[in-house]
């Protein structure tokens, strides 16, 4: 069996090669809520891989340097808030958030999106949106909000700058680098609407894969054992990885060169507490990160927290979920169907732009119903208290059942009861948009979307 994702509105499936999607001549079509058939299971665009005619190849490590490229994919998405809280400093590439944005860190201080001092160094194109949001934003007393870099001063130096889009009221000291602009927008969030789904059904359908390899914890290492063959590794987490009062390293074996790694942490109150992750040329988790995805298919509260330089994408599907990041860095795609809390004590929390180049399985999936491609409503953003009870305590339920055993956290054998993983001769629907959005393809143009096929990584 497939598991199947949602859709937003769609034309009806054409008996199209599978992997490409023609538009009939004399039809004009908006790229952003399009759908294309496709035979591999790339996250579509705007999301996963990088895009844009400036994408570096491949991504330099953390410098602050020249910038290394653009990319136009989204880099955070999410279908809640995001709020920032305590001295998380940086989101590096481009933000879409279809609820508020409040900015308010302890002490106050500056909070930069779109472009980091020290990271991937691959903004958003020059021109474009580097943050959007469907609410209001929100910078509290002290704080500013810087959007990408410049300097009046000097003009002549290199500059990074895009636009401020809000649908809601913008407050506090927002700081725009020259040329880019703050538009009142009441459409702003809309083309990503159907995000929101899309998130929570991609996430349920990595949740839904068959596992291909073991988990076990000695309580201070867990170790991830793939099966030395499949292109793309699935583990199942029923607990948590680590404890609120204990990082644990992170281990995975049985790896092949290339492969997807999926990671699904099952509770809804699910943690991952560790300081394994330099983003050091030479680091395991270094080398496994554009092909890591840990999800979080049904979490309420979600927190990555510990000392380490976390590697890989994150996904999570609940849109009444709060995922808090506290690692000093983060290198990936953040892509949330709820709420984003960014939050630590300590100084220099950083989400940096690092794409997702992994495939996930192949769901294939029905067109919807009007409903289910509506618009969303904002969603309001954490509030400090909200803060608080977001990072979750490991109970005797929740926990990761082997802090105090050898014994496997899962077995691949039980793990799901829907079969083997999905052909990815089966083509799926998925939309596909353009970060810029809005791209009318006019009368008499053919537009055709090659993707690449499972088995590249062979």
């Amino acid at each position: 069996m497939v598991a199947r994702t949602r859709t937003p509105a769609a034309p009806r499936r054409r008996t199209t090669t599978p992997g490409r999607v023609a538009l009939a001549a004399g039809l004009a079509v908006p790229l952003f809520g399009a759908a294309a058939l496709i035979s591999a299971a790339p996250l579509p665009p705007p999301l996963g891989a990088c895009t844009g005619a400036a994408c570096p190849n491949p991504f330099p490590g953390h410098n602050n340097g020249p910038f290394a490229g653009r990319d136009a994919s989204i880099s955070v998405f999410t279908g809640g808030g995001f709020a920032v809280r305590g001295r998380a400093a940086e989101a590096e590439g481009q933000i879409v958030v279809l609820g508020d944005i409040s900015v308010d860190k302890t002490g106050g201080g500056s909070y930069n999106m779109g472009v980091a001092g020290v990271g991937s160094r691959v903004p958003p194109p020059d021109g474009t949106d580097f943050v959007t949001t469907g609410g209001t934003l929100t910078v509290g007393t002290g704080t500013t909000l810087l959007v990408g870099e410049g300097d009046p001063a000097f003009p002549a130096a290199p500059s990074a700058w895009g636009n401020v889009r809000h649908r809601g009221a913008t407050s506090g000291t927002v700081s725009i680098a020259p040329n880019g602009q703050s538009i009142q927008d009441d459409a702003a969030s809309d083309r990503y609407a159907y995000l929101r789904p899309l998130v929570t059904d991609l996430s349920t359908c990595v949740a839904a894969a068959t596992t291909t390899g073991t988990v076990t914890s000695d309580g201070f290492t867990v170790t991830f054992a793939g099966d030395n063959t499949s292109a793309r590794q699935v583990f199942d987490v029923p607990g948590s990885i680590g404890t609120a009062d204990r990082a644990v390293d992170l281990v995975f074996t049985g790896i092949p060169a290339g492969a997807t790694v999926l990671v699904n942490l099952m509770a809804p109150d699910a943690l991952i507490n560790t300081n394994t992750g330099s983003a050091l040329p030479g680091d395991q988790l270094t080398g496994l990160g554009p092909k890591l995805m840990w999800n979080f298919p049904t979490a309420t509260t979600a927190k990555i927290t510990g000392g380490a330089q976390f590697q890989g994408s994150v996904l999570g599907g609940n849109p009444a979920g709060t995922t808090t990041l506290s690692t000093p860095g983060l290198d990936g795609r953040v892509y949330l169907a709820g709420s984003l809390l960014h939050d630590s004590p300590q100084t220099g929390v950083e989400i940096h732009n690092y794409p997702f180049n992994g495939d996930l399985p192949d769901c294939e999936s029905p067109s919807p119903s009007p409903s289910e491609s509506e618009s969303v409503s904002p969603t309001p953003s954490p509030s400090p208290s909200e803060s608080e009870s977001s990072s979750p305590s490991p109970s005797a339920s929740s926990a990761h059942p082997s802090h105090s055993t050898s014994a496997p956290v899962t077995s691949p054998s039980t793990g799901h009861s829907h079969g083997p993983l999905p052909s990815t001769g089966t083509a799926r629907l998925l939309p596909v948009g353009a970060a810029a959005g809005g791209l009318l393809i006019a009368g008499g143009t053919a537009l055709f979307l090659a993707w690449r096929r499972k088995g590249r990584h062979s």
